[in-house]
């Protein structure tokens, strides 16, 4: 299935799903990157991936609305979708429809680039990265909240027999187990922390670290472009 098939097929229930999948804690691992983010008045985001808008709500209510955000998706119904869920901030958000990969903006465009439970389903990482540091400004930040690799090895294992029902619940939901085998699978293969740190820093940016949540069911992971 491709990417864009399963988005098209979860779009409706894209929120629901998250709330039910991680029983609601993905709310809070979104704020945990918006904390270290430590949004200011006036900076400008891309919201890479951003679908239904959620990390581009957060950040302009931590900044009362005195910022900018463009939800960037290549998926037209996610954003159709997120459009009826921010009303408050609306005239801060801008919605373009384009792949990670070659995103339309200008270089030195953005003064931060968020990318929340998005990068795995990217059809080029590197390419996605590269993009990153292009449209990013000078001193510009790159962030990435994504699943990961649990350290504690008890827990993996409980961790892994949870991701077998997944695919049923999406059935349930939704209507269709398909798309949610695929996120499943997509989790499975992410490079574990590490590997994705050092993947980060062989496409040009510096100080490049992460930060556990959950024993490691999902990690935020924070790079500069010098």
């Amino acid at each position: 299935m491709e990417t864009k098939q399963v988005f098209d097929k979860v779009a409706n229930k894209y929120d629901l799903m998250n709330d039910i999948m991680s029983f609601g804690t993905h709310r809070y691992w979104k704020e945990c990157l918006i904390d270290w983010l430590q949004p200011k008045p006036g900076m400008s985001i891309v919201d890479v991936a951003g679908g239904t808008g959620d990390i581009s709500k957060r950040f302009l209510k931590r900044v009362k609305g005195r910022g900018k955000a463009n939800i960037c998706d290549p998926n037209a119904n996610m954003l159709e979708n997120g459009s009826k869920n921010i009303h408050i901030y609306e005239n801060c958000i801008s919605r373009t429809c384009a792949p990670a990969e070659n995103l339309p903006f200008n270089d030195k465009t953005f003064d931060a680039y968020i990318v929340s439970f998005g990068i795995r389903n990217f059809n080029d990482i590197n390419k996605g990265l590269e993009e990153a540091l292009r449209v990013l400004k000078p001193g510009g930040r790159f962030m990435c909240l994504e699943f990961s690799k649990l350290e504690n090895s008890n827990l993996a294992k409980i961790y892994e027999k949870y991701s077998l029902i997944i695919p049923k619940v999406g059935k349930l939901v939704v209507g269709d187990e398909e798309p949610y085998q695929y996120l499943v699978n997509t989790i499975e293969k992410f490079p574990s922390q590490q590997e994705f740190r050092e993947i980060i820093e062989n496409n040009g940016f510096n100080d490049v670290e992460y930060r556990n949540i959950f024993n490691g069911v999902v990690a935020i992971h924070s790079a500069w472009k010098k």
